[in-house]
């Protein structure tokens, strides 16, 4: 099966389990897999005429409004509101569903809109499910202002990163490329990323690697970061447990469309997935 219908299965089962057409706000990522989820939600022939759309970014705007979709910008929703749920993509998920988020450049945006929702929910196909973040996807993508940017390179290879880059646009001779917040983006590699049962995992900068909430606090660390492009610690429902009025950066589900069309659903707090076929369009 080809990549675009197992991102499709994808998109079309995480809609179904997590939609709600009595929902205000809900969150619209970046990305290819989620031109499929708006597809999805404009296929349930639901009226949506209520609903607003938070994007991410640029291209996620144009995707709402291409489907006939209302948006609405992050920084006009009323104070205190959370959206009732956020769908984006990823470029590497890992077991305990943290994720590596930017290949986009769209992070910063995206981490907003995932902090700003009561559950995000993650849909990818089976290229981005892993047990280790960093196991397939090469680098940690920062957000940064770019003055700083030199500054933030020497602080990443005293962290461990071998050659941290600033990224071009898709014309180099253009110089870097910009956010829609004016910033760059550093793309820092690291060795595959440790969970809290890993040996070693608890100590920072380990040669066997860094622990993944560890390494992300000790980037957002550095002055001139803006955001990181490592999710991870609270999900929605785990910030709303605790009382806080926000949600969270990691998923609470992620959905993998497979090779041989069935989608594996990744949930919080499962060590375990469970696979379901879905029918291919």
């Amino acid at each position: 099966m080809d990549i675009e219908t197992a991102k499709r299965n994808a998109a079309q089962r995480a809609v179904h389990d997590h939609f709600d057409a009595s929902a205000r706000y809900i969150g619209i990522g970046s990305g290819t897999t989620i031109v499929y989820v708006v597809e999805a939600i404009t296929q349930l022939g639901v009226d949506t005429a209520n609903i607003r759309f938070v994007p991410t970014g640029y291209q996620s705007r144009q995707n709402i409004l291409h489907h006939g979709l209302t948006p609405i910008a992050f920084d006009s929703l009323p104070p205190n509101t959370l959206m009732e749920v956020a769908f984006d993509g990823a470029d590497e998920i890992d077991e305990h569903l943290n994720c590596i988020k930017g290949g986009g450049a769209c992070l910063y945006q995206e981490k907003l809109v995932a902090t700003h929702a009561r559950k995000f929910v993650c849909v990818a196909d089976h290229r981005k499910l892993q047990h280790r973040l960093l196991s397939h996807w090469p680098s940690v993508p920062i957000e940064v202002e770019p003055l700083a940017a030199s500054v933030v390179l020497t602080a990443l290879r005293a962290l461990g990163s071998k050659d941290p880059q600033v990224r071009t646009g898709p014309m180099s001779k253009a110089g870097p490329l910009k956010t829609d917040q004016a910033n760059f983006i550093i793309d820092a590699p690291f060795q595959t990323l440790l969970l809290p049962q890993d040996e070693g995992a608890t100590e920072a900068g380990h040669s066997k690697g860094w622990e993944v909430e560890a390494l992300a606090k000790e980037i957002k660390l550095i002055e001139g970061v803006l955001s990181v492009g490592i999710f991870c610690g609270e999900n929605g429902q785990e910030a709303a447990k605790a009382g806080k009025n926000m949600g969270g950066q990691k998923p609470v589900a992620a959905y993998f469309g497979m090779e041989d069309g069935g989608v594996v659903v990744r949930s919080a707090g499962s060590k375990t997935v469970s696979t379901e076929e879905v029918p291919v369009k």
